[in-house]
This record gives structure tokens, C-alpha cells and sequence, in this order.
């Protein structure tokens, strides 16, 4: 839905480096903070439209704001029409290639531009692609914290009323991932639903070999056991094991998510809002997974991912983060282990401007 009455003015764009109050640990180090590209697509009226960009690290952040503030020319004095829009640009950026960091300014500037066109109607995202809000499971993260802290870290989320969580594995043998595991039950006295993640860590075979020892575990999935786009070895991963494979966080944009399922790569699938393209790439995704009838969870972006599966068919789990709250007026609400979008604005995304101001880059 665009609103072609609205035109688009400006263009604005900060970094935030917002340190995490929990470092989430992982088998390549340590995540202690969050660098953020913010943006802000303004209109003719006065209306704001709002994204968040996770660079993952700092490394990134400079080129990745100054790419998106290139794309100025592109949209300024143009209709607020976010699909139209992302077409355009895929296609102007067709030679350069639309994954790493420039899909990553391309999918901010798309989710802004929802925003923004929700923003006008005053409505929510949900409400403007004709849903309705609806209650999504939520599951909580652990790390790479071994036994003690990720059984720890587990009976916190539980305390705190999420259905599930999922941990980061992966030890030197399979023996230590399944004491993680067992904590982690014990720890959560069994009602909690676990998923792990391995982080592309395992050969095809290393994979198989490990999940046949977890298969009696009653893991809800098994993350990423080898690298992202071996789509021809977790295809054989997931005809192998009994537990069900789950990827898709690294995909760039809705061919690799095709590629995936004609390569039967997994039994579930979770895109990432910004890597999948934006509001607009998720739609397609949404659409491709509805074909399969294939379970679709998000990764990271709990604000506009709880809308959007909120509007997806064939909607499974919420990943609920906390890495930028600070930053944002009004973070999720997550009730009894449900993510909660009522009463929200646009994506749900505005700034906490003063706490944005105290990390800015």
C-alpha cells in the first residue's frame, strides 16, 4: 500500500554504537554492543517514517550510513511507495549486487518508508497490510555460556514467562552440547520449548553425526548446523536427522530463500527483516513460505518482525532481543511469553532521543 498523495522531502540519517546490557557471547566472540545505522525518511506533511540497521560491528557502520545517505537523490521528490520504490533500486543496483551492506541500506530505507506510509494513515504496520494484531510466541536468547551461565541465563527468561528459548552450542565435543542442553530443562523444569544454534559451525557431516546423538532431546529445531547458503548440505542435514532444521537469517533476499526451498535445505525458516529486504522482502518471503506451507520465525527486529508475522500465514516464533531498547520510545511489550503490538504506531520503531544523543557516533 504506498500513499501517492505524500511526497518524500528528506532523507536523514545517525549512528549509535548502544552498549548491551547482557554481552551475548558467542563461539567467535563476545557481541558487547549494538551498531546502529537510524533513519528517518521525512515527507512533504511532516510525517516521519523510522528503521533501525544492526551493522553487527563498527567496522561496518561508517560506509553502511554513508551508502544509505547516497540513496537521497533517489527518493527525494518521488511518491511515498515503498514497494515502487524498492523495485527501482533493486533494479539501479542490479550490477553492483543488493546483499552485504548495500541490501543492508536498502532494506533500512524500505523499512522507513513503511513506516512512514503507516505513519500517515495513522495506523500500525499490521493494520495497514489489512491484519489484525495477533498473539506470537516469543523465545528468548542464550549464549555461548556453558553449562552454569546458559542454565542460568535460561531459567531467567523462563522466570520471565517466554515459552522458549534458544542457546548458541557448538563445543569442542557433542557430549558438552547435550550437558548444556539437559541444564537448560532442568533448569526450566521441562514446560520451556529449546532450540539451539550452532552458527554454521559444522561440516554436513559433523552436523549429522552430532544431531543423531540430540535427537532425543525434543528440540523444537537445530540452527544453522553448517554454512548458510550450502543448501545442497543442509538438505542432506535435514533428511538425515530427526529434529528439524531451521535456517535462514543469513539469506539475501527472497531468491536465496527460493533456492533454499527448492534445495529442500530445511524443515523451517526464519528470515531477517533486513537482510530478507525489508517490509517488502518479508511480504515475499511470506508468500513463498505460504506455497510450501514451511513455519516462518523472525530473526532479531521484535518491533516490526512481531507486525509482519503477524500478517504471515504460516507465522511460528518471534526472536526477542533487547540490544537496542534503550534507544526506542516505546520497546515490544512481551506479555506471558506473547509479543504484544496493540496500540502500536507504524513499525513501532521512534527514537528515545535523548538516549540516542548519549550514543551517538
Amino acid at each position: 500500500m504506498a500513499n501517492s498523495t505524500l511526497i518524500i522531502r528528506e532523507l536523514r540519517v545517525r549512528t549509535v554504537c548502544v552498549p548491551m546490557e547482557h554481552p551475548h557471547r558467542t563461539a567467535s566472540g563476545v557481541v558487547s554492543e549494538s551498531p546502529l545505522v537510524l533513519t528517518d525518511v521525512v515527507t512533504e506533511d511532516g510525517t516521519v517514517g523510522h528503521s533501525i540497521i544492526f551493522t553487527y560491528t563498527r567496522a561496518a557502520l561508517k560506509s553502511t550510513a554513508e551508502f544509505l545517505a547516497n540513496l537521497e537523490p533517489f527518493i527525494v521528490d518521488q511518491a511515498l511507495a515503498p514497494r515502487e520504490i524498492s523495485r527501482l533500486l533493486a533494479s539501479r543496483f542490479r550490477l553492483l549486487g543488493t546483499q552485504g551492506l548495500v541490501g543492508m541500506a536498502l532494506a533500512g530505507l524500505d523499512m522507513a518508508l513503511w513506516d512512514a506510509v503507516a505513519r500517515s494513515y495513522q495506523t500500525s504496520l499490521v493494520r495497514l497490510l489489512g491484519g489484525v494484531e495477533k498473539p506470537i510466541p516469543a523465545y528468548g536468547a542464550v549464549g555461548y555460556d556453558g553449562v552454569e551461565g546458559s542454565a542460568k541465563t535460561a531459567e531467567a527468561w523462563a522466570k520471565a514467562g517466554f515459552k522458549g528459548i534458544k542457546a548458541k552450542i557448538g563445543y569442542a565435543t557433542v557430549a558438552e552440547d547435550l550437558e548444556v542442553i539437559r541444564a537448560m530443562r532442568s533448569a526450566t523444569g521441562g514446560d520451556v520449548e529449546i532450540m539451539i544454534d550452532y552458527n554454521q559451525s559444522l561440516t554436513p557431516q559433523q552436523a549429522i553425526n552430532r544431531i543423531r546423538v540430540l535427537d532425543d532431546e525434543g528440540l523444537t529445531w537445530v540452527e544453522e548446523p553448517t554454512l548458510a547458503h550450502d543448501y545442497r548440505g543442509h538438505a542432506q542435514i535435514t533428511r538425515e536427522v530427526s529434529t528439524p532444521i531451521q535456517c535462514g537469517e543469513n539469506w539475501w533476499g527472497t531468491l536465496d530463500m527460493q533456492h533454499a526451498i527448492d534445495a529442500n535445505a530445511s524443515d523451517y525458516m526464519m528470515p531477517d527483516v533486513m537482510k530478507i529486504g525489508g517490509v517488502s522482502g518479508w511480504l515475499g518471503a511470506a508468500e513463498l513460505a505460504q506455497t510450501k506451507g514451511i513455519m516462518l520465525s523472525s530473526h532479531l527486529w521484535p518491533e516490526v518482525s512481531a507486525q509482519l508475522l503477524s500478517v504471515t500465514p504460516t507465522a511460528h516464533w518471534l526472536e526477542y532481543c533487547d540490544w537496542w531498547n534503550s534507544i526506542v520510545a516505546e520497546p515490544l511489550v512481551i506479555d506471558n511469553g506473547t509479543a504484544s503490538t496493540d496500540c502500536q504506531l507504524g513499525t513501532g520503531v521512534e527514537w528515545n532521543e535523548s538516549a540516542v544523543e548519549k550514543f551517538l557516533v
